[in-house]
C-alpha cells in the first residue's frame, strides 16, 4: 500500500518528460564534442605544427578516455547513483570545455581533451541507463529515443557553428583574448563553446530525482513511491513496486556473477554484439567520408551548409520516426526494416562506386538512405534495448560493458576505414560495412525479444521462463 504520507503528490505531465531531456542533454554533449573536432583538426595543426602522429593522437585521445568513462562508470552508478554520476560527467565536459579554450600547451590541450572524453563514455552509458529506468515501460522506448536525438542534434549543432566560426576568423575585436579566441586561433571557440550547454546540463541536473529502481536497489522505497506516483501515478507506482517487491533477491546481488549466469546468457550476448553491429556497420565513416562522396556526387552547398550538414540534418529528421514508432511497432520491426535498409543501401553504393556512376544524384540518395535508416533502427534502438535487458541489481556493469563494446567498434572503424579504403577501394568497403552490418538481422530474429511495452522486471522474468524451459 501507499504510504498515506503521500497523498499529497500528483502525476505530472510535465515531469517525465522535462526529467528525460535533462539526462538527454548528456547525449547532446556527447555529440557536440564527438563532432566539432572535425573543424578544428587542420586548425589545430597549424597553430601547433604537428606531425601526422601528434595530429592523430589529437583526434583520438578523446576515445582513450571514453574507454575509461566507460568502464568507471558502471561500478559508480551502481553503488553511487545513476544522479551524481551524471552530475560528474557534466562537471567533465565542462572542464574539458574550458580548458581547452584556454590550454597554454599542446599537452594541456590533449590532458583537457582526454578529460572531455571521459565525460563522453560516461554520459555515453549513464543517460541512456537513467532514462531507461525512469520511464515507464510504454514509453521507454521513445524517452530513450531523445538521447539519440539529442545526439544527433548536437552533431548539428557542432557542425552549424564550427561553420559560423570559421566564416568569422579574422574579424577585429578590441580585447586580446577575446581576439585570440574568436578570431585567431578559433578552434579554441570551438571546443570552448561546449561549456554552454555542459553548464546548462549540470545546473539542471541538482533538480533532477535520482534514478527510482536505482533507489528501489539500494533500499530507500519511500523516495522511489514519491517520484514513482509523480511519474505516472499512485496505481502505476504501486504496479512497478509490486513488480520490484517480487523479484528474486539471489538474482540482485549486484556482481558480475550474475550477468554470466546462465538466465542471462543471451541478454549478455544481445549487449556485447547490438552495440558493436551498430558501429560496424560503417555509419561514423559515412559521416566522416560523406561531404567527400557527395562533393563527387557534384552535391554542393554554400561553405557553412555543406555535405556534412546535410548528413547530419537527415540523421536528426529520421531519429524523430523511432521516438514516434517504438514503442507502438516495437524494437524488432524497426531493426528489421532499418538495418535491411541499412544493407541494401551499402551494397548498392558500393555497386554505383564499381560502375563508375559516381556522377548525379544516385550515391547522395543513398548515402542519405543509409543514414536514415540507421537513424530510426540502430541508433536509437540499440539504446533502448540494452537499456532494458539486464537485471536490476547489475544494470549499470552490464551497461558499461555494453557502451564499451560500441566504442571498441568505433575504434576499429576509425582505425580501418581509411586503409580499406586505400587498399581494397570504395566498392569493397562500403560492401564489408554491408557484410558487418547484416548479422543484426539474425540477432534481431533469434536472440531479441521483443520488449514494447514490458517493464524491467517482466523483462527479467522473460529470461528465467526462457531459462527454464530451455532446461526441459
Amino acid at each position: 500500500m501507499m504510504q498515506d504520507t503521500y497523498i499529497d503528490i500528483k502525476k505530472s505531465r510535465s515531469y517525465l518528460p522535462l526529467v528525460c531531456l535533462v539526462a538527454a542533454l548528456g547525449g547532446f554533449l556527447f555529440g557536440f564534442d564527438t563532432a566539432v573536432i572535425s573543424g578544428t583538426i587542420s586548425l589545430v595543426t597549424k597553430d601547433y605544427s604537428l606531425n601526422a602522429v601528434s595530429e592523430g593522437w589529437f583526434v583520438s585521445c578523446a576515445l582513450l578516455g571514453c574507454i575509461i568513462g566507460v568502464i568507471i562508470s558502471g561500478k559508480l552508478s551502481d553503488k553511487f547513483g545513476r544522479k551524481i554520476v551524471l552530475i560528474l560527467s557534466a562537471f567533465l565536459f565542462l572542464t574539458s570545455a574550458l580548458g581547452c579554450m584556454y590550454a597554454g600547451t599542446f599537452s594541456s590541450l590533449i590532458a583537457f581533451r582526454l578529460i572531455g572524453g571521459i565525460g563522453i563514455g560516461v554520459a555515453s552509458m549513464v543517460s541512456p541507463l537513467y532514462i531507461s529506468e525512469f520511464a515507464p515501460s510504454r514509453l521507454r522506448g521513445t524517452m530513450v529515443s531523445l538521447y539519440q536525438l539529442a545526439l544527433t542534434i548536437g552533431i548539428v549543432v557542432a557542425y552549424f557553428t564550427n561553420a559560423y566560426l570559421a566564416s568569422h576568423t579574422g574579424d577585429a575585436y578590441a580585447n586580446a583574448d577575446v581576439q585570440r579566441i574568436l578570431s585567431g586561433e578559433v578552434w579554441r571557440a570551438m571546443l570552448g563553446l561546449g561549456a554552454i550547454p555542459a553548464l546548462v546540463f549540470l545546473l539542471a541536473l541538482f533538480v533532477v530525482p535520482e534514478s527510482p529502481r536505482w533507489l528501489l536497489t539500494m533500499g530507500r522505497k519511500e523516495q522511489a513511491e514519491k517520484i514513482l506516483i509523480k511519474i505516472d501515478g499512485e496505481a502505476a507506482a504501486r504496479k512497478e513496486l509490486e513488480a520490484f517487491s517480487g523479484r528474486k533477491v539471489s538474482e540482485e546481488d549486484g556482481s558480475f556473477k550474475t550477468l554470466f549466469n546462465p538466465v542471462y546468457r543471451k541478454a549478455l550476448w544481445i549487449g556485447l554484439l547490438l552495440p558493436f553491429l551498430s558501429q560496424v556497420c560503417g555509419i561514423n565513416a559515412v559521416i566522416y567520408y560523406g561531404p567527400r562522396i557527395l562533393e563527387q556526387a557534384g552535391f554542393t552547398l554554400n561553405n557553412a551548409l555543406g555535405g556534412q550538414v546535410t548528413i547530419g540534418l537527415v540523421n536528426v529528421v529520421f531519429t524523430f520516426v523511432a521516438i514516434f514508432t517504438v514503442d507502438k511497432w516495437g524494437r524488432k520491426p524497426l531493426l528489421y526494416i532499418g538495418v535491411g535498409g541499412a544493407v541494401i543501401s551499402l551494397i548498392i553504393i558500393g555497386m554505383l562506386f564499381q560502375f563508375g556512376v559516381i556522377s548525379g544524384p544516385w550515391i547522395l540518395i543513398f548515402i542519405l538512405a543509409f543514414i536514415a535508416c540507421f537513424a530510426f533502427s540502430f541508433g536509437p534502438v540499440c539504446w533502448v534495448v540494452i537499456g532494458e535487458i539486464f537485471p536490476n541489481g547489475i544494470r549499470g556493469k552490464a551497461m558499461s560493458l555494453a557502451t564499451l563494446t560500441l566504442w571498441s567498434g568505433n575504434f576499429f572503424v576509425g582505425q580501418l576505414t581509411p586503409v580499406m579504403l586505400q587498399g581494397l577501394g570504395s566498392s569493397w568497403t562500403f560492401w564489408i560495412f554491408a557484410i558487418c552490418c547484416s548479422p543484426a538481422l539474425l540477432l534481431t530474429w533469434k536472440l531479441i525479444p521483443e520488449t514494447k511495452g514490458r517493464s524491467l522486471e517482466e523483462i527479467d522474468e522473460h529470461w528465467q521462463k526462457s531459462h527454464q524451459l530451455n532446461k526441459k
